[in-house]
């Protein structure tokens, strides 16, 4: 079965390389967004004076940040894909085959990051040469690794996110609505707009218990390494138990879906 999967990786690769200069210039545009906001922070923090716990090198090092993580963890258009299979009918090929729906899909998604992120990867060296003055990289070797599980757990959590979402087109016609309202908070809430930790109290505590700072916050704070061991510790059990809860989410409705979709089809 791993030789399968496999194969069902090397599949996703040739069929990402296609999209290879699609990707590279998404990359490029994607550091128009990023100047404006290292433009507008600096304005800001006023030449230097900065916010409480931040100041402007500091801020731009969480939004590049910001930038590799979601180039190594966040879904190219995965849930448009399935939702389409599904509305289209190809998901019928895969039901008769010795597959996972689930591992093939994730299988897939992994193919597609690992690719994009080496295509992208010129453009990334640009961003850490531009901004190279107000980086300050982790001291300690164990951050990295400590970094590298928490992207893990942002892929995973995004990931089920995503094909749940697509799931609803088992009974839904048009899903599209619905990603955008999702992903709408999702853009607020996950700390790409601004640093969680500069909202009020009430509001990071509510945060807290959420996915959506588990996707991009919680791994660049990481690296950033501005939280204490303990709140690492409890950040991980909490990410956690968002993937597990995603992921289950995930299954009950694909299980749910596919009855759906056998009694429409037989």
């Amino acid at each position: 079965m791993s030789a399968l999967y496999r194969r069902v990786f090397g599949i996703g690769l040739q069929d990402t390389f296609v999209y290879r200069w699609n990707f590279l210039l998404r990359s490029l545009f994607s550091l128009i967004p990023l100047l404006g906001t290292v433009a507008v922070w600096k304005a800001v923090c006023e030449s230097g004076q900065g916010l409480p716990g931040y100041s402007f090198s500091a801020m731009v090092f969480y939004f590049v940040g910001v930038l590799l993580v979601e180039n190594l963890a966040s879904p190219t258009e995965d849930e448009w894909r399935i939702a389409a299979e599904i509305r289209e009918g190809q998901i019928s090929a895969i039901l008769i085959k010795p597959l996972d729906y689930l591992a093939y899909r994730l299988t897939l998604f992994f193919a597609y990051r690992f690719l994009y992120s080496i295509v992208t990867l010129p453009v990334l060296g640009v961003v850490l040469w531009a901004f190279a003055n107000h980086l300050e990289w982790p001291q300690h070797l164990t951050t990295w690794l400590w970094f590298s599980l928490a992207v893990c757990g942002s892929a995973l959590i995004q990931f089920f996110i995503a094909y749940a979402l697509a799931m609803l087109a088992f009974w839904i016609l048009e899903v599209s609505t619905l990603i955008f309202i999702l992903y709408s908070f999702e853009y607020f809430l996950s700390g790409h707009v601004f640093p969680l930790d500069l909202l009020s109290p009430k509001m990071q505590e509510v945060l807290h218990w959420l996915p959506f700072p588990y996707e991009l916050f919680f791994p660049v704070q990481i690296l950033l390494e501005r939280l204490d061991f303990k709140s690492m510790v409890e950040g991980f059990v909490i990410q956690l138990m968002w993937v597990c809860i995603t992921f289950g989410l995930a299954k009950f409705l694909w299980m749910r879906g596919v009855r759906k979709y056998q009694a429409v089809g037989g």
